[in-house]
């Protein structure tokens, strides 16, 4: 961990209105995750943990508060920026995996360069059998999601998310559908990217995993206690 603050929230409030009903979810949320920060924010269902995480990830905005990314008030960024942002400086990682099945693994991991009209296709290439390689799937980059295990899958997903190498990494369940054994293996490769230099944040319900983490933040009722 250095003492670079990379994500910054200070009284971050979110209020989702619908015709004349107000549903608050969360409350003065104050928090400040470190360069090389494993982060681990644990919650039950429903208690706005992903709400925050969606705020974290630029997929949200708050209603009121300041959040700064990476030295950047978010308050100022228009969509198409924090589009940008989220694809340039943010890796996700989502319990469901969300990999396209008609897709090899090599070709899901090269996705969010699609997006790049500067990185030509041989480099793209490259990139993602590097990523997946990283991950040990060297050796399945032409299989489908259906011709890999969960465990496997997850891999991909891990190695799409390096593939713009991005300064934060959020996962989101990333053990959720997958037994012990594999959840075990999955955050062991989470630990090694961390120690590689990655920001890490892994949103989890299971107290197992956040133990895993160098700090665990509890949310309950939409509040960090």
């Amino acid at each position: 961990m250095s003492n670079k603050t990379i994500i910054e929230l200070e009284s971050i409030n979110k209020i989702y209105t619908t015709g004349k009903t107000k549903l608050q979810v969360l409350f003065d949320i104050d928090l400040q995750i470190y360069q090389g920060d494993l982060i681990s924010i644990v919650g039950p269902s429903g208690s706005g943990k992903t709400t925050l995480l969606n705020i974290i990830a630029c997929l949200d905005r708050a209603t009121t508060g300041r959040y700064s990314l990476l030295g950047a008030d978010i308050k100022s960024k228009s969509n198409d920026d924090l589009s940008m942002l989220r694809n340039k400086s943010i890796g996700f990682i989502f319990q469901s995996f969300n990999l396209l099945s008609r897709h090899t693994a090599f070709e899901n991991v090269q996705m969010p360069l699609h997006y790049s009209d500067v990185i030509k296709k041989k480099e793209r290439e490259e990139k993602a059998k590097e990523c997946l390689e990283l991950v040990d799937l060297g050796n399945r980059i032409q299989h489908y999601p259906n011709e890999l295990s969960g465990g496997q899958q997850q891999r991909v997903a891990i190695a799409r998310s390096l593939i713009n190498n991005p300064d934060i990494i959020l996962a989101d369940e990333p053990t959720g559908n997958l037994d012990s054994k594999t959840s075990a293996d999955i955050i062991d490769l989470l630990k090694k990217l961390h120690k590689s230099g990655k920001t890490i944040i892994i949103i989890t319900h299971d107290e197992t995993i956040a133990k895993e983490a160098m700090e665990t933040i509890k949310i309950h009722d939409g509040r960090i206690v």
